[in-house]
């Protein structure tokens, strides 16, 4: 199966919103500190998430993005294809011209998987994410890491 680092970072970021979102906008610099994804990646993703109306900007002092609905309505799914990322478990990209050309023997299984894998993502919503103890547990020490990286900052200065 291939989900590429762009998926993959668009899931992440949306998941570090939603977490981080309750107490106003979130900016692409302080997901980009948690999570370890470049800033101007993070602009592309948001940009394409922006266009797809899951997320929604606000300029100014304090701007960033929140989610543009409830996280219980947000689905990884739609994460995945608002960045143009497919979930394939084919070997020739949906193409059909898996063996010299023509279908392989195996096509339609690998297209079935990938079917199944979509329908999975699509019942998982943000809001699940946020609930898993692990999440929770993982978000807090990059929480403590990033508050770490400001004091050390401001001690610094």
């Amino acid at each position: 199966m291939r989900l590429t680092t762009k998926g993959r970072y668009a899931v992440t970021a949306m998941l570090d919103l939603a977490l981080h979102g309750s107490d106003g906008p979130v900016s692409l610099a302080d997901i980009s500190g948690r999570q370890d994804i470049s800033l101007s990646y993070l602009e592309q993703l948001f940009a394409k998430l922006r266009r797809n109306d899951l997320v929604t900007s606000v300029r100014g002092p304090g701007g960033g993005y929140r989610l543009s609905r409830d996280m219980a309505e947000i689905f990884v799914a739609q994460i995945v294809d608002a960045v143009n990322e497919a979930v394939d478990a084919t070997g020739c990209g949906g193409t059909s011209n898996c063996q010299q050309g023509e279908v392989c023997l195996t096509h339609h299984l690998w297209c079935d998987l990938s079917e199944q894998i979509h329908g999975f993502l699509s019942q998982i919503s943000l809001a699940n994410l946020v609930e898993r103890r692990e999440v929770q547990h993982i978000s807090a020490r990059q929480d403590a890491r990033a508050e770490q990286g400001e004091t050390l900052v401001l001690s610094q200065a």
